[in-house]
């Protein structure tokens, strides 16, 4: 239902009006015919709206000022790193000598493009402390995909095709344990112990010769960095199985250390994350991977790679490549984003970022500490979890906090989430907030903690100020109404 005054009008079209009055066309229709077979030509023109320009300028602009983004405010969405993104990045990728080539051009027609792809390649690793990368992943989870892909290759060259299994912490990702069964793998749960970590005595109960390998998020979904992070590789390493790093949560140590450096085989990165990227809707996303060298050789093909004269070219000559994963070479213009983010900030920069993103996280834990439960009650990384537990026992649940939310004009934290967290809320307010920001979602959160103990009714009747009320969440998953037809 709207809350709105504005109208809610789709149906703009009146005859004869229109915006752009277009010249005949300069091709005789005799000409096409012979172009075009008879039965491709339509006989009619399509059935489009018929709108005056400044129609069409009003109803767009109206929708979009009813999202919510993060030029908007805040977007605290836990393991989201939903950072404001620099305009200049976009300016760049839309560069003409960007935006016009064509996947199919000659390399000889693309150097310059081949060049960024082929340094942004040479830094991830750089940051990541491995050896080779792809960019080729078109996301996180894909880029998960294709490093289990890698695992799975690795030990098959050696003939250990037995080793099926991945082991899986509690409090990973969902996209973990769901890219590990997509693989082929037999998906193992590790359990957590008592600091929000990995329990290493599950963990050497379950590694064993049948382990292919470990994914770990470190700083976890917890926000919690865990320090025995060494240990926790040598022990499925001295089982012959490998570790792949979830590089979903790398805004918080970059520059401080790398996946490389505490043993890691194999990781992705999230460019749309990490590096400043728009995501979001779907899309668009990115999920470079890199390795150490002793899994190269089974990179998805081709390679970036420049001969002796300094030209770039695709190596497709990959024998033992477990092939593509992706058209093309992935997602060339987010590629372009995060290659122009990483080259501003330089070494320094990003690791003053990741230093503003603990900071931030840890004052928004100091203010909120009190209001609600902290199940894991540590210094934080770039994000916290908070369990709205004292809140359910008044009647009021973490989601409808999260929509109480929205009438504050923030948007809510991620919910539910992990999932050994009860009435869970991960909160991620990023390194590019502001310290009034800051504020303004710590009052906002502690209002409504108020709330809940004196007009808990209003927190569960919430929002009150949007659009529209609250959904039927379960009925709009399995119902989807995903056009608007006429009348």
């Amino acid at each position: 239902m709207s809350r709105s005054n504005e109208p809610l009008i789709f149906e703009l079209s009146s005859p004869g009006r229109m915006g752009v009055d277009l010249p005949d066309c300069d091709v005789p229709s005799k000409d096409l015919r012979q172009l075009i077979p008879e039965h491709l030509i339509a006989q009619e023109g399509p059935d489009l709206p018929e709108v005056s320009e400044v129609d069409v300028i009003r109803h767009f602009t109206r929708l979009s000022r009813r999202n919510f983004g993060v030029d908007v405010g805040s977007y605290p969405l836990g393991s989201c790193t939903m950072k404001y993104n620099p305009k200049v990045n976009e300016d760049i990728a839309r560069l003409s000598g960007f935006e016009s080539l064509h996947p199919l051009q000659p390399v000889e027609d693309a150097q310059g493009l081949l060049a960024l792809m082929y340094e942004l390649e040479q830094f991830l690793c750089e940051i990541g402390g491995m050896d080779c990368a792809s960019l080729q992943p078109a996301a996180g989870a894909h880029g998960e995909m294709t490093g289990l892909m890698l695992i799975r290759a690795f030990h098959n060259a050696r003939g250990d095709a037995k080793r099926r299994k991945v082991l899986v912490p509690d409090s990973s990702h969902g996209t973990n344990p769901a890219s590990a069964a997509l693989t082929g793998f037999e998906v193992v749960e590790v359990k957590s112990n008592d600091q929000g970590g990995v329990d290493l005595d599950d963990l050497r109960r379950l590694a064993d010769d049948s382990v292919a390998g470990l994914m770990l998020t470190n700083p976890n979904t917890l926000g919690i960095f865990d320090a025995n992070v060494k240990e926790i590789v040598k022990i499925v390493h001295d089982a012959g199985g490998l570790t792949y790093y979830d590089g979903a949560n790398m805004n918080a140590i970059l520059g401080i250390c790398r996946p490389g450096d505490m043993g890691f085989d194999v990781m992705h990165f999230n460019l749309h994350k990490t590096f400043s990227t728009p995501h979001g809707g779907g899309g668009p996303g990115s999920g470079p991977i890199a390795v150490k060298e002793h899994l190269a050789r089974f990179l998805p093909k081709p390679r970036i790679r420049r001969d002796d004269e300094g030209r770039f070219y695709l190596d497709q000559d990959c024998p033992d490549s477990i092939g593509k994963v992706s058209s093309f070479y992935g997602n060339v213009g987010v590629c372009i984003k995060a290659y122009c983010y990483i080259r501003q900030l330089g070494a320094e920069g990003l690791t003053e970022a990741s230093k503003h993103a603990v900071l931030n996280a840890n004052y928004l834990l100091a203010r909120l500490r009190g209001a609600f439960d902290v199940p894991y009650d540590r210094a934080c990384m770039h994000e916290f979890v908070l369990s709205a537990a004292r809140q359910k026992k008044l009647g009021v649940k973490a989601g409808d906090i999260a929509k109480r939310l929205l009438d504050y004009g923030v948007h809510p934290p991620t919910m539910y989430f992990p999932l050994i967290v009860s009435e869970a809320l991960m909160i991620e307010p990023t390194e590019t907030e502001s310290i009034e920001a800051l504020d303004a979602f710590a009052d906002a959160m502690l209002a409504i903690a108020e709330e809940c103990e004196r007009d808990k009714d209003k927190v569960i009747g919430a929002p009150h100020t949007t659009v529209v009320g609250r959904l039927d969440e379960v009925r709009a998953a399995r119902k989807p109404d995903l056009k608007w037809s006429r009348g």
